[in-house]
């Protein structure tokens, strides 16, 4: 198990999470603009299956050439339509990847410095990460505009797009261990206001 850090003197850890399509980045980029350190896992998935790591050579023996692409690099398109039509795919894949992004986001904590951390975790609801965070944030929004942002940001059909929020946690399940809520279907400059709000009570609850 990964033991909580508060109280030992490393800066406060804040795990931000939400659906797919709720605003996760955007959210993250204005905590950064604030001066806080963010670690995304997302960026972590995407550096563990690169040329040359054995994330990506562990997928080619599950999954075959097909989820290739010709330049030697994963085609994430090409997994999603495999593994979101198929749960114990799906699984398997989160097998190989979950433990080594677990593992690099924790090394990449201990190593940075802040007044507090913002560590980005889509999946944080169902992560042994959640334990490793002191407070949980939750981006929120209805699964309507989710599909709706989703559907203008990648090449997804609406049934697959359904499919992927089906295999997430649910909105409820999210909110129910939320610390700290943003609600993100409005301006940004709302958006903006909520994480200003936020930054000033990560300060004040900060152990530094």
């Amino acid at each position: 198990m990964i033991a909580n850090a508060q109280g030992t003197g490393t800066p406060l850890r804040i795990g931000l999470t939400g659906g797919i399509a709720s605003g996760k980045s955007t959210i993250a980029e204005l905590f950064a603009e604030l001066g806080a350190v963010v670690i995304d896992c997302d960026v972590i998935a995407r550096e563990v299956v690169m040329p040359g790591q054995p994330g990506l050579s562990e997928v080619r023996e599950a999954f075959g050439e097909s989820v290739i692409s010709e330049d030697g690099t994963l085609d994430r398109a090409a997994l999603r339509q495999l593994v979101f039509a198929d749960d114990d795919r799906r699984k398997q894949l989160e097998a190989i990847l979950h433990p080594r992004i677990r593992e690099e986001t924790v090394r990449q904590a201990d190593a940075a410095c802040g007044t507090y951390q913002i560590i980005v975790v889509p999946l944080l609801a169902e992560s042994p990460l959640k334990s490793f965070v002191d407070r949980i944030l939750v981006v929120d929004c209805d699964e309507d505009t989710q599909i709706r942002r989703l559907l203008a940001r990648d090449p997804e059909s609406e049934d697959q797009a359904r499919r992927i929020l089906a295999a997430q946690a649910s909105r409820e399940e999210r909110l129910a261990i939320a610390d700290d809520v943003i609600t993100n279907d409005g301006s940004l400059g709302a958006a903006r206001s909520q994480v200003a709000a936020l930054h000033n009570s990560y300060l004040n609850l900060s152990p530094s």
